[in-house]
């Protein structure tokens, strides 16, 4: 059984996809998700960014790799987010 169709079997886990901005920690990520909002009053479209970090099992992730990643229970104090896929390999 795949992460994707666990989610559904579990229940609905978020999931997210962004770029890996570091890689210095073990067996940790931080990876950056970008959302587009439009502005309440000015309609003005605004680029949110929010930062994640997120557990890599095998160190496979490095900067500027676009993963996805699936919410999870609490592995550490910062931690609630795993490296589900590789998605695109940095250049």
């Amino acid at each position: 059984m795949t992460d994707v169709e666990q989610s559904t079997a579990r229940g609905a886990r978020k999931l997210r996809t962004g770029r890996v901005i570091s890689d210095k920690m073990d067996k940790t990520v931080v990876v950056q998700v970008a959302n587009l909002r439009s502005h309440p009053l000015y309609k003005k479209v605004v680029q949110r960014r929010e930062n994640f970090k997120a557990h890599d099992e095998g160190n496979q992730c490095r900067v500027g790799d676009l993963v996805r990643i699936m919410e999870t229970r609490p592995i550490s104090k910062d931690k609630r987010w795993r490296v589900v896929e590789v998605v695109e390999k940095a250049r």
